[in-house]
């Protein structure tokens, strides 16, 4: 079995968890979907998703995830996708879920993160951290602070599910992120469903006028994406365009 070493490259703070020696006992791996500019016709971004290195369901490698060693995990999340993302060559925008209840202090716990990018000289602009779907954050506040600080380190930030849980418009009250991407329970059906259509149209205008990117996610069929693409909507990411390729990247239209 591999096990993944993350010491940071920064000397100890006092953050509880950057400091620790300890190594994940599991391993992981990455598939990577593409996110669509529908109106450039071309891949905006890729989304790297866990996988087992067998290439098991994100589901397989989040059993693995305790309270002891949800830092470690998120820490070496970061620092493997952008050296695979690197390895691949990839040269769009990267999408790393992160787990905002991992984090204890944002400006030192992103420091391995920052060391990555150097070290695999990828560009920081083209890094957007994804709050982790289904991942529950009571304290709103926090995570948006979370979020102040990856900006203010240069990273692109999104809201995933948005319109669904803790991902809100309380949760936009707080934070203006870079980028918000629709609850695909929104998107499923939107173009036979006038509720749908009414509630979408609705965020869309509140992400237009607070200046924010909008991904449409979980496109699956034609109907969906020429909803969106009748709104306004250019960014959008699901099975209609692609699935996850293991360890690859999808190629440009």
């Amino acid at each position: 079995m591999e096990f993944i070493n993350i010491l940071p490259d920064e000397p100890p703070s006092a953050c509880p968890g950057c400091s620790s020696p300890q190594k994940l006992n599991f391993s992981f791996d990455f598939a990577y979907q593409a996110i669509m500019d529908t109106h450039a016709r071309s891949v905006w971004a890729h989304e790297a998703l866990v996988r087992g290195t067998e290439g098991q369901g994100a589901g397989w490698v989040l059993e693995q995830v305790t309270e002891d060693n949800r830092y470690r995990f998120d820490q070496a999340c970061r620092v493997k996708a952008i050296a695979t993302a690197a390895a691949l060559g990839m040269d769009t925008r990267l999408s790393i879920n992160f787990l905002p209840n991992a984090v204890y202090r944002p400006e030192l716990c992103i420091r391995t993160t920052l060391a990555a990018a150097r070290r695999h000289q990828f560009p920081l602009e083209r890094i957007i951290f994804e709050v982790t779907e289904g991942e529950r954050v009571e304290d709103g506040p926090w995570l948006a602070e979370i979020l102040r600080e990856y900006q203010r380190s240069g990273f692109l930030t999104a809201i995933d599910d948005f319109g669904a849980g803790y991902a809100g418009l309380t949760l936009l009250a707080d934070f203006q992120p870079d980028i918000v991407k629709l609850d695909m329970g929104l998107v499923r059906g939107v173009d036979t469903d006038r509720a749908r259509q009414s509630i979408s149209r609705g965020l869309l205008r509140i992400c237009q006028e607070l200046g924010i990117q909008v991904i449409a996610e979980g496109i699956e069929t034609a109907g969906e994406r020429d909803f969106f693409s009748h709104e306004g909507v250019a960014l959008m990411q699901g099975y209609f365009f692609s699935r996850p390729a293991f360890r690859a990247l999808t190629p440009a239209p």
